[in-house]
């Protein structure tokens, strides 16, 4: 059976309240629908990137495991940190502590980890991918710019690759682009064909 049909057998269900993931995942053409829950994203500081995004990814699958109701039902979960000489750049809480990350990314290499986890009744598989980003040095009114217009407090370390900030100021990237934006959607659709053949 071809890979397409295969899918249509299954119900899979996106629980992130990403619009980018969402895009992201619509853009494969794999059919799937969103479920939005809360989860506090808990972790330890002191613990290795990979797996703070592999334990958070795995924390809201099982928070969100009542939507496995039969074995064609396939849950979907991603978390994304930024990662930057040893601390973790979360989602900011305002303009002043996203500028403040923005300063420190400014002319610098930092990681970007994206933890992603598929869960069906019977298994569960979970991997990371990690990307590096080198930063230009960003002057105080490019960093003030693009906060005023594109509000990026929702976004760990406190910007989006997809935005105005990424066409302008990143000099490169090492690992995939749309692991940047939240889903490495290559390695992901690798991952999903060998979980249902």
């Amino acid at each position: 059976m071809k890979l397409f049909d295969k899918l249509k057998e299954y119900d899979i269900v996106l629980a992130s309240q990403s619009p980018r993931r969402q895009y992201l995942l619509k853009e494969t053409h794999i059919p799937f629908r969103v479920v939005s829950k809360n989860v506090p994203e808990d972790f330890n500081e002191k613990s290795p990137p990979e797996d703070i995004v592999l334990s958070l990814c795995r924390a809201k699958a099982n928070a969100c495991k009542n939507e496995l109701v039969n074995s064609k039902t396939l849950l979907i979960t991603a978390d994304t940190i930024v990662f930057f000489k040893g601390q973790v750049l979360n989602k900011p809480g305002d303009k002043h502590e996203t500028a403040n990350m923005l300063e420190l990314l400014s002319d610098s290499v930092h990681d970007v980890y994206t933890g992603v986890c598929i869960k069906s009744l019977e298994k569960e598989t979970a991997f990371f991918e990690k990307t590096s980003v080198t930063f230009e040095k960003l002057t105080p009114e490019e960093i003030w710019f693009y906060l005023e217009n594109y509000k990026p407090f929702d976004k760990a370390g406190g910007y989006g690759i997809q935005e105005w900030i990424g066409l302008v100021a990143i000099k490169r990237i090492d690992g995939s682009y749309h692991n940047v934006v939240g889903l490495p959607v290559s390695r992901f659709f690798k991952e999903l064909k060998n979980f249902i053949c």
